[in-house]
């Protein structure tokens, strides 16, 4: 079949795109850079939940609380109890192993989407930026032919095998992390960051017995450094990753950005999955290559043959006609979500960071040194007796400190609060209010929440916050 067949097999006329991009989208393209991302997604992954496990995270974020914080919509998602949280996160690890393998591809990720997220799910105390971007590109392997080649299934199955699939498979990754590098670097521009050089004025001097560069980190203008070269490095790197003739010198920045960013803060496995990630930016050639050696040294043959030229064309994933519509309705409706929802916050008034509104999903990385205390007062409308309460007699350390400066939780723990009283002491109506003050990026500490306000009497919606003072 000649190449411009294969682009006619693959391109559907439809398409509400000029034709140059749509013919950019369903070219053919190899299946190996798709395979790299696979196979070091998986094992990233693996690790990250054998980390986990080993840790006693498990016991210290599930099954120590009594009270779980929820996502907004996501009530609904509860602590499986002991022993399934043991079987979840087990899962968890055994499909992330079987993507990175290729066996029983398709299953193997969805059931690792399923699990992790449900595992995030659980408390929302524990959010993280790449827990989110995990369940992301868990999501999209779940529909991309990533286990097509270089995997067990074709071993067992070789009638799979594919060495081309859609070039839009492969763009779809590429586009949700320059996404990711984009908007954290358009959040870095603020005045915080810039004219402040905070957080990174409050961090860096509690490093300085960091080898060879720790010297340096006790002087402010390092901290300038720091906060320009890494807002620059974010709204940039993605554009030299994707030009072919600054990719190698782009990705030896990546290396060196995330190496520094993993040794200084404490931000769990975001470099690793950041370092493996961006290799799919790299040219097939590269990938296929790179297999072949691999392969080669290994097993004595090569994964990618033929070689990706037109006697290989046959060697392709042809989406249906029913494939090909749901996919023309999915990649817009992905590609819009990711480039508004995070910004969803300007519909906000004041600073997101301070207010938290919007603040989650957005991609904001390390933009604040933030602290509060949050005393809670409960009253019965009833007989009016007042009680202060105890935040540790119901959640543990870590969700105190979490709950005490996101304006969410603290509306989520009022309303806990007058259940439980309602519950085990026969309050009536109880009337929840607190005392709560917050310090941003070196500020001063300032009320946070309007003491006057029965919280349990609001419920959390989209609209405007008014009970957080701004």
């Amino acid at each position: 079949m000649p190449l411009r067949g294969a682009c006619e097999v693959l391109s559907i006329s439809t398409l509400p795109v000029p034709k140059q991009l749509r013919t950019a989208l369903f070219i053919p393209a190899s299946v190996a850079p798709l395979v790299t991302f696979r196979v070091v997604f998986g094992l990233t992954t693996a690790f990250g939940g054998m980390r986990f496990w080993a840790n006693g995270w498990i016991e210290k974020l599930y099954l120590e609380p009594g009270f779980f914080f929820k996502f907004y919509g996501f009530a609904w998602v509860h602590m499986p109890g002991e022993p399934w949280i043991y079987w979840l996160t087990g899962i968890s690890i055994l499909s992330a192993l079987g993507v990175a393998v290729g066996l029983f591809y398709r299953l193997s990720a969805l059931l690792f989407f399923l699990s992790f997220t449900w595992l995030q799910l659980i408390d929302a105390t524990n959010y993280l930026n790449h827990y989110y971007l995990v369940c992301l590109l868990a999501f999209l392997l779940i529909f991309l032919p990533a286990g097509r080649a270089a995997s067990l299934d074709v071993w067992l199955r070789p009638h799979l095998r594919r060495v081309r699939v859609p070039a839009w498979c492969v763009y779809l990754i590429i586009f949700q992390l320059c996404c990711v590098y984009f908007f954290a670097g358009l959040a870095k521009l603020n005045y915080d960051w810039l004219v402040r050089a905070m957080p990174m004025a409050v961090w860096l001097p509690e490093r300085t017995d960091t080898p060879l560069l720790g010297y340096f980190f006790q002087y402010k203008e390092t901290a300038y450094l720091f906060s320009w070269a890494g807002a620059i490095y974010d709204l940039t790197i993605w554009v030299f990753l994707l030009n072919k003739g600054t990719r190698t010198v782009a990705y030896l920045f990546v290396v060196v950005f995330h190496v520094l960013t993993k040794v200084l803060f404490n931000i769990g496995l975001f470099p690793l999955i950041m370092i493996g990630s961006t290799l799919i930016f790299f040219s097939d050639k590269t990938h296929e290559k790179a297999w072949n050696t691999l392969f080669g040294g290994l097993f004595g043959f090569r994964a990618f043959t033929p070689p990706v030229t037109e006697t290989a064309l046959p060697l392709i994933t042809a989406p249906s006609p029913l494939r090909r519509k749901i996919t023309l309705a999915f990649l817009p409706f992905f590609v819009f979500f990711q480039l508004l929802f995070p910004l969803r916050h300007l519909a906000y008034p004041g600073d997101v960071v301070w207010t938290e509104e919007a603040y989650r999903f957005g991609w904001r990385v390390m933009l604040a040194e933030k602290s509060g205390t949050a005393t809670f007062y409960i009253e019965d409308s009833g007989s009016n007796r007042r009680q202060e309460i105890i935040n540790g007699n119901h959640l543990t350390f870590y969700q105190e400190k979490q709950m005490a400066i996101q304006a969410d939780f603290i509306l989520q723990y009022a309303h806990y609060l007058a259940d439980w009283y309602e519950k085990n002491h026969g309050f009536t109506e109880p009337i929840v209010t607190v005392q709560s003050y917050v310090a941003l990026n070196a500020r001063p500490s300032r009320r946070y929440i309007d003491p006057n306000v029965n919280l349990a009497k609001i419920n959390d919606t989209f609209a405007v916050r008014k009970w957080v003072l701004r």
